[in-house]
């Protein structure tokens, strides 16, 4: 298969899985660029900023439209995540890809693992404590500046155990704190890992953007709780096979 098609291939599930669950952007696009498209750890997590960012400033329009987004939980959170995702972006840089290989299966595989136990509470609405939005806000930044992901993946378990948002309303919000949490990794990150090859960066993007819109509709259509152990379990295999590899 060339790596064209592979690229587009794997944009399109990228996309899917940002628009329909708010996250699992980052955390499938980066092994897809690493084990499927050749590139270095580094590079990776920087391309799959510049991916994640344009795809999901593209879902959160589509989830807007929906009124799927609580835009001051979303603002307070990311706010909070800016300083802490620089810092830890400038950090990442100094450090071996195969200890941030292990480090990011690690964080996904908790994170997963936590929303298997911890169903989306469908019908439950709690009042957002600022002081615990911007705690979670601070630390998905580090998460994201440190292993170069958007951080959805942590985000929606955050917005839903944390804070009590509904799981739409999760995921519409997660995508505005993915989308500034990634700028702000992404101005660290420039130039750091080397040249890209855009070559596969563009049509990777462009096909994670159209399918962005897909992802929305599918959201829509699978109740909250199914959507949840859906993304779980995917990021659970996804970690498993990032951890094995990086042990060996």
């Amino acid at each position: 298969m060339s790596t064209l098609v592979l690229a587009l291939v794997a944009g399109a599930v990228v996309g899917l899985a940002l628009g329909a669950l708010g996250g699992g952007g980052s955390v499938l696009a980066v092994p897809a660029l690493i084990y499927l498209l050749g590139f270095t750890p580094a590079a990776a997590t920087t391309a799959s900023l510049i991916i994640v960012t344009a795809t999901s400033a593209t879902a959160l329009y589509t989830h807007a439209t929906s009124g799927n987004v609580r835009w001051r939980t979303g603002a307070l959170f990311a706010a909070a995540g800016i300083p802490p995702a620089m810092a830890a972006a400038a950090l990442a840089a100094r450090l071996p890809g195969q200890l941030l290989t292990a480090a990011f299966a690690a964080v996904a595989g908790l994170a997963a693992l936590r929303m298997l136990k911890s169903p989306a509470p469908e019908n439950e609405l709690r009042p957002v404590r600022p002081a615990r939005a911007a705690g979670a806000g601070a630390s998905l930044g580090a998460v994201t500046g440190f292993l170069g992901v958007g951080g959805g993946f942590l985000a929606v378990p955050a917005l839903v155990g944390v804070l009590g948002l509904r799981m739409r309303a999760a995921i519409g919000t997660s995508l505005l704190v993915i989308t500034v949490n990634s700028l702000a990794a992404l101005t660290v990150r420039t130039g750091g890992a080397g040249p890209l090859d855009w070559a596969v960066v563009a049509p990777f993007t462009g096909a994670a953007i159209l399918a962005a819109w897909d992802g929305k509709r599918l959201s829509a259509a699978i109740k909250g709780p199914v959507l949840q152990r859906i993304f779980a379990v995917v990021l659970l295999s996804v970690a498993a096979f990032m951890l094995t590899d990086a042990i060996r």
